[in-house]
């Protein structure tokens, strides 16, 4: 969460203004049912027919600057969560490049190949749905708590379900985040080793082809594909809960909200309006639990990429960037680079081993040689040295 944070600092504003505009298109859709329930009791009730026109006008009213407010919220949303998912990618990507083939090794480039890509992608869309209570994750909650506030202002009787049924609806969506986000770990990691296997099939295709592992190849792929592919489909199943759960739990609570609004309209303490009034706000938190329950679902999917990209941000190259001079006694002749190798220590490329022979290599010079390496005939480490130089900044 530290790295989220540290990239939305730069968005300040943004992160402000998108859930005060949210919480200003929820504010207004919070009054349609109070207006209606003003229809039903007077203009209906009086057959006032201006009455009735001025109330449409306000509903319509209501309607367009909510619309405005959720496309300009929308707006600051969209651009905190494609800078931070921009951020992330680039910070990530600048930290891989300071990696050693050993730690490249150690993480896995298919791993990491996924991180860059999917992972951050799932961040940056559960930034753009939450972002520190952007758009539905500040909209929800405030909706569904300011629904219940308003059905008390109804009648206070009848608010009573709103009491029992909020948090049972809360348990539910709560719940089922906590059983599902280790699950959406493990799926990643699964993705991880279907890239893996269709990598190494991609770059190794001869060399499967020379020794006849094609078979081989295919039930390994296949059987990685199964594995993710059962893990989503389970993890699918528990997510799949949630929706039919509070369709069950809002439903009952309407039920209920009819049959005590019957009785207290027939006794007059309610009118045919308020009970209208009720049933909308209860309306409103089954589409916005609705709505919340997708998100959780999106959040705990970021979240748990999150934390895959903050491992890899963790870790500390055994390589740091360096300005090494090197010092030479060859002649003028020895410069010459043409038709020559640069050689340090057949030793320095040693696998596992590069932290201590790089310290060890730093007081020598470097040889150019067209000599054999100490192996015989194996290479001299032409493809390593390179790599060596740069990382090090070494002028000759």
């Amino acid at each position: 969460m530290k790295t989220l944070l540290a990239y939305l600092k730069d968005y300040k504003k943004e992160s402000i203004l998108a859930p005060l505009f949210k919480m200003l298109e929820a504010s207004f859709e919070l009054f349609v049912p109070l207006v209606m329930a003003a229809i039903i009791d007077v203009g209906i009730a009086n057959q006032d027919k201006p009455y009735i026109v001025k109330m449409c006008f306000v509903l319509i009213a209501l309607g367009i600057i909510g619309l405005v407010c959720s496309i300009t919220a929308q707006y600051f949303a969209a651009k905190a969560a494609t800078g931070v998912g921009t951020g992330i990618r680039h910070g990530l990507f600048e930290h891989i490049q300071k990696f050693t083939f050993t730690e490249m090794d150690q993480l896995g480039t298919s791993t990491l190949i996924t991180r860059m890509t999917s992972d951050i992608n799932q961040i940056q869309s559960g930034v753009n749905r939450v972002n520190m209570a952007l758009r539905l994750f500040l909209r929800s909650p405030f909706v569904v708590f300011g629904a219940m506030v308003m059905a008390f202002t109804v009648d206070v009787k009848a608010a009573l379900v709103f009491v029992v049924t909020i948090p049972l609806l809360s348990l539910i969506v709560f719940g089922i985040m906590l059983v599902t986000m280790p699950m959406y770990k493990k799926v990643q990691a699964d993705l991880d080793q279907v890239l893996l296997a269709t990598r190494e099939n991609l770059t190794g295709a001869r060399v499967i082809r020379a020794f006849n592992k094609e078979e081989d190849e295919t039930k390994r792929f296949e059987n990685a594909n199964q594995i993710l592919t059962d893990a989503q489909k389970y993890v699918g199943r528990i997510s799949g809960m949630m929706n039919p759960l509070t369709y069950i739990i809002v439903n009952g609570a309407i039920i209920a909200l009819i049959y005590v609004g019957a009785v207290r309209v027939d006794i007059g303490d309610l009118t045919q309006g308020q009970v209208v009034a009720l049933i909308n706000y209860m309306s409103q938190i089954l589409v916005e639990l609705v709505k919340l329950a997708n998100l959780i679902i999106s959040v705990t999917k970021a979240a748990a990429c999150l934390n895959r990209v903050e491992s890899v941000l963790a870790v500390k190259p055994d390589m740091n960037e360096g300005d090494v001079r090197w010092k030479s006694n060859s002649s003028e002749a020895d410069r010459d680079l043409k038709n020559k190798i640069p050689v340090v220590f057949w030793k320095l490329f040693q696998y596992d081993k590069t932290k201590k022979y790089l310290k060890e290599a730093e007081n020598y010079d470097i040889v150019f040689t067209n000599k054999k390496s100490p192996a015989g005939n194996e290479p001299k480490g032409e493809s390593c040295c390179p790599g060596f130089l740069f990382k090090h900044n070494v002028r000759l």
